[in-house]
């Protein structure tokens, strides 16, 4: 097993296991903020595919292609399945908007990762050795993120609803 694999492995399930709790967990949302993940994500995924060695074949393409629309579909999900509801007390930066999806969102990060594995040794026995690239793990997680976004930012409370404490759906 070579130590990018161990590495790969280990920033999966790092990232999986964080994200799965704030899912499951009520956070304080910040709506000027919730593309930050996905960008610094999508940075960082560029800057270290950039210095991979690795040659982009068809078969990396398809694969990829394959991984982008599902992790898509799933971060439409997630933000499709979002709550939202406001607190009396703001947090240390004066918010009171919380948002979580529950179980079920981290219940798709696990689908999500088990997919994402299952693509990975599939292509992997075809000859799409790009999947297993840090960069393209950390792409297809922003990807995911911004896809949340997309509908997150659409569906945050705004307004009255905010400042009456209403729970939106």
């Amino acid at each position: 097993m070579s130590v990018q694999l161990v590495a790969n492995i280990l920033i999966g399930i790092a990232l999986v296991v964080f994200l799965g709790y704030r899912q499951a967990t009520w956070q304080y949302l910040d709506p000027t903020r919730i593309w930050r993940t996905p960008v610094i994500m999508a940075i960082v995924g560029v800057v270290v595919l950039a210095q991979t060695a690795a040659t982009i074949t068809t078969t990396d393409v398809v694969f990829l292609g394959i991984e982008a629309l599902i992790t898509i579909a799933v971060g439409l999900t997630m933000g499709r399945i979002t709550r939202f509801r406001t607190v009396g007390t703001p947090d240390s930066k004066g918010r009171t908007l919380q948002s979580r999806t529950g179980l079920l969102g981290a219940v798709l990060w696990i689908v999500l990762l088990a997919v994402r594995v299952g693509l990975d040794v599939l292509g992997g026995h075809l000859g799409a050795h790009l999947l297993t690239s840090t960069g393209t793990i950390l792409l297809v997680l922003a990807l995911n993120r911004a896809a949340r976004a997309v509908v997150l930012d659409q569906r945050i409370p705004r307004g009255d609803r905010r400042t009456r404490g209403m729970m939106v759906r």
